[in-house]
């Protein structure tokens, strides 16, 4: 995964999948955003969206373009959804992943019935 400017990172802390909002965790946060960078004044960010049927993405690209654009130096930003890449879970933050309570797959849990025992409590 390549880096993420700081300030593109903080620039996007604040943007949500609408899927995500109401538990606050960012397109950052998320793993969507694959990379941001400059040439000379102008930003180039990918996406990766979690699915390609995803009914916000225009919203999405419309929002990280806003706030890319809107931060010093940036005179103009394009956002590109690419499709190279499947994203994965394995692209949440570790914060993300705890809200979310993604699972791992059965086949990784030793005793399935004591982990989702413990899980539930």
């Amino acid at each position: 995964m390549s880096e993420i400017p700081h300030w593109a990172r903080q620039a996007l802390s604040e943007v949500y999948d609408p899927c995500c909002r109401e538990k606050g965790i960012s397109v950052v946060e998320m793993g969507l955003v694959r990379s941001v960078e400059m040439a000379g004044d102008r930003a180039r960010v990918e996406l990766l969206l979690t699915s390609g049927w995803c009914p916000f993405a225009a919203r999405v690209v419309t929002e990280v373009r806003d706030r890319i654009q809107e931060q010093p130096g940036v005179r103009e930003a394009e956002v590109e959804v690419v499709w190279d890449e499947a994203w994965t879970v394995d692209r949440l933050s570790p914060r993300a992943a705890r809200l979310l309570r993604f699972l791992p797959a059965p086949a990784q849990v030793p005793d399935k019935e004591d982990y989702i025992r413990r899980e539930l409590r």
